[in-house]
């Protein structure tokens, strides 16, 4: 007799984009006649930059041939991308080899399957709050007893409280964890670490042979130079540290799907010597996955050639130009704001202490603008709300017009 996996109900109440969608989709009902303007999911919005589109085209046009054909790929990513990813990261200064980069088709998979490497009874660390795929695929591998109602948690994990007392940057724990999820640009608060801010982390993880999960799917938004982009730029990360990144937010490949993570061979846990990691996770990708689309693949080795990254920063500059207008808009109302600045996230306080979900419903309902609820994000997202700055300019401008005239 087949069975369900019962972790799956310990989840708490639906799935936070789910339940935006929800909710806009009963207001726009009752109101048809209202035009909503979003900013809420951080969806891209601006056309492919051209020079990847062309890349992908060319792809297609050898696909097309039987001389030029070509199926399957390496299940770890294409020679030539993970070479070129090699490239990149060395302008930071990091030098990594091709064979610890696997190419994904996006870093939400890569977030939430990444954590089939580690046993069950690990302790697991988040920021709080923290994107909720790192905290709900823990929960359905069942590593929670179940979701506390009083406090808004898990019971079992261990949540680092990112706040304004302490800037939105987490402290390390104050008890042995096995595995700590951390992001930088964060989503949702828009805070980054600074090298000193991570190398605490890296330390920590060195002493308790711990693993960092490190989500920098934003680091292109990082305009402050003293800021780091990669985990890696700080000294030891490579043996405690598993990077996640994404060609999504600045080559607007959210709909295209490609994205990467590092496993490098000098990790190392509690029970296994380095290398093991990066052999278990070729495992798995070999055996769970056929390789990411080649001609997705095409386009994101255009995306880190000259032109290519510098259409693909011109996109990343538009948003940016998004989310100054918004917190400058914000900010004219009353309303405290962060983020915004290295980040496309704009993470504002409600007004009167007013809930997340409140505000949202008065957004919506008064202003007709979507934005996300804080406290989808954990606990520590109470009290705010997250900005998106991923919208056509003039639906930007648009929705702050209406937040101005309507607060």
């Amino acid at each position: 007799m087949a069975t369900i996996n019962n972790n799956f109900s310990k989840l708490a109440a639906g799935y936070l984009f789910p339940e935006i969608a929800r909710r806009t989709k009963a207001y726009t009902q009752e109101f048809p006649n209202n035009e909503l303007m979003k900013l809420g999911i951080g969806n891209t919005t601006e056309s492919l930059p051209p020079f990847l589109v062309k890349a992908m085209k060319n792809k297609l046009d050898l696909l097309s041939n039987n001389e030029t054909y070509s199926g399957y790929g390496d299940e770890q990513g294409d020679t030539a991308l993970r070479e070129g990813l090699c490239e990149y990261y060395q302008r930071y200064g990091v030098s990594l080899d091709p064979t610890e980069f696997f190419i994904s088709d996006g870093a939400k998979a890569d977030a939430a399957n990444i954590q089939e490497l580690f046993g069950k009874n690990n302790i697991i660390a988040f920021q709080d709050p923290a994107y909720p795929v790192y905290v709900d695929s823990n929960v359905v591998s069942g590593r929670t007893s179940g979701f506390n109602k009083k406090v808004g948690a898990y019971e079992n994990f261990v949540y680092l409280p990112c706040n304004e007392e302490n800037g939105f940057i987490p402290k390390v724990p104050n008890t042995k964890v096995d595995v700590i999820y951390l992001c930088s640009p964060n989503n949702p608060t828009g805070a980054v670490m600074s090298h000193n801010q991570l190398k605490e982390f890296v330390d920590y993880a060195r002493e308790n042979k711990a693993i960092i999960i490190f989500d920098s799917a934003y680091c292109e938004y990082v305009k402050d130079e003293d800021l780091p982009k990669s985990i890696y730029e700080v000294e030891g990360a490579k043996e405690c540290s598993i990077e996640i990144n994404s060609f999504s937010k600045n080559a607007g490949f959210t709909g295209v799907r490609l994205g990467w993570s590092i496993v490098p061979k000098a990790l190392i846990v509690e029970d296994c010597e380095a290398g093991i990691i990066n052999k278990m996770w070729n495992r798995r990708q070999c055996t769970f996955f056929n390789g990411a689309s080649n001609i997705a693949q095409a386009g994101g080795l255009a995306a880190l050639s000259g032109v290519g990254h510098q259409e693909c920063q011109n996109l990343v500059d538009y948003y940016m130009g998004n989310a100054k207008i918004i917190k400058e808009g914000l900010e004219s109302v009353g309303l405290t704001c962060y983020g915004g600045d290295n980040s496309p996230y704009i993470w504002a306080k409600t007004p009167n202490n007013m809930s997340s979900w409140d505000f949202f419903d008065f957004l919506l309902n008064k202003c007709h603008v979507v934005v996300t609820p804080g406290s989808g994000f954990g606990p520590s997202g109470e009290f705010f709300i997250r900005v998106s700055s991923y919208g056509h300019r003039e639906n930007v401008v648009k929705a702050i017009l209406s937040i101005k005239e309507n607060m």
